[in-house]
């Protein structure tokens, strides 16, 4: 049982919805539905009965929401506690992340409970991140996958599938997918030399006795957007990256399954820095289970 399943279900059961729990905690609607149905599903029970729009406690989700009552006002009594005795986490938090999607929600909420540290963000592929870690230039990074060098302390956010996008209308029927060797009879918009997504597609096509040739090479996963939105060709992504863009659509790769890890990262030796650390206990407090 995770505290944030704990949380989420208390939210929905206190402000009477999925949606209304979702922005007080600041998390999307699909993330708090999902942390519900973990706990239910951890313990084979039914805490809502789920009408429409409208939820409703079922008689083992009113026992469980007196309990979370106790619970989170004990939790708020601690909280309030050590705001009065603990001194103030201040200072800069510099963020450099290959997506900025994957730490948005924990940026809000990590700048309520420490008013008092300015963050920055800036994008970079995973070679300039883990570059900039390790020259003091930056406190954070989230890369696509765990690095091979033991001076890095990872938190794991996840995976994702990579798909191909392009340009609404270029292909007749995107939901049928593409194999890469159809995908490749069309203009590739790929990244630059360096991203994960490019080096996980080469060695896929590799394995395929296929070479992935751009037409275009971009530098940042914006400017592939772009290009593909405008129709000049096919792009990739990770699908926990694509967002929504009316001007694309996703479309599934059909024969091969690749897939992109986000993590959090900083330098070991830093660990202790008291920025790095309550940003660390803070993104391993909200992160999936």
């Amino acid at each position: 049982m995770r505290h944030s399943q704990l949380r989420a279900f208390h939210h929905v059961a206190a402000l009477g919805g999925f949606s209304r729990a979702a922005e007080a905690l600041f998390l999307t609607q699909p993330a708090i539905s999902e942390q519900v149905r973990k706990l239910e599903q951890a313990h084979d029970v039914l805490l809502f009965h789920r009408e429409r729009k409208r939820v409703r406690l079922t008689e083992t989700g009113e026992h469980l929401f007196l309990l979370t009552k106790q619970l989170f006002e004990v939790e708020q009594r601690i909280a309030d506690y050590m705001t009065e005795t603990r001194a103030a986490v201040e200072g800069e938090l510099r963020i450099i992340a290959d997506s900025a999607h994957h730490v948005i929600d924990l940026l809000g909420q990590f700048r309520q409970r420490y008013p008092g540290v300015t963050v920055s963000l800036r994008s970079g592929n995973t070679e300039e991140i883990l570059a900039e870690l390790r020259s003091y230039n930056a406190e954070i990074g989230v890369i696509g996958e765990a690095p091979s060098g033991p001076d890095m302390t990872m938190l794991d956010l996840g995976e994702a599938p990579i798909i191909a996008f392009a340009a609404r209308g270029l292909l007749g029927d995107p939901a049928a997918g593409l194999t890469l060797h159809e995908a490749a009879q069309f203009p590739l918009i790929l990244r630059e030399a360096g991203s994960k997504t490019r080096a996980s597609l080469d060695d896929a096509a590799a394995r395929h006795g296929l070479v992935l040739t751009p037409a275009i090479a971009a530098e940042g996963r914006e400017a592939v957007r772009e290009i593909v939105a405008s129709g000049a060709g096919i792009g990739f992504v990770s699908l926990a990256e694509f967002g929504h863009d009316p001007r694309i659509v996703q479309i599934p790769l059909n024969g091969v399954d690749l897939r992109m890890r986000e993590t959090i990262v900083h330098l070991g030796q830093r660990r202790e820095v008291r920025v790095i650390r309550a940003f660390m206990e803070f993104a391993r407090a909200g992160a999936p289970a």
